[in-house]
């Protein structure tokens, strides 16, 4: 599974990070950038939890 930012849809929330701090990392802004594209199996999870806490919807998931 692949976590995938389109940074033109990033608002700065931060909500992703509270969920994944483990594959997302945040500039001084709140902009999300992903640490590391391919989740884990133990990270599954918090990828989805983190996909879906973007009210903006810039973070998606591939298999």
């Amino acid at each position: 599974m692949k976590l995938l930012l389109d940074s033109t849809r990033c608002q700065g929330y931060g909500l992703c990070r509270e969920h994944a701090p483990q594959l997302i990392e945040l500039d001084e802004w709140g902009y999300a950038s992903v640490i590391a594209a391919d989740v884990p199996p133990s990270c599954e999870d918090a990828a989805r939890a983190c996909a879906d806490s973007c009210p903006n919807s810039a973070l998606r998931l591939e298999k």
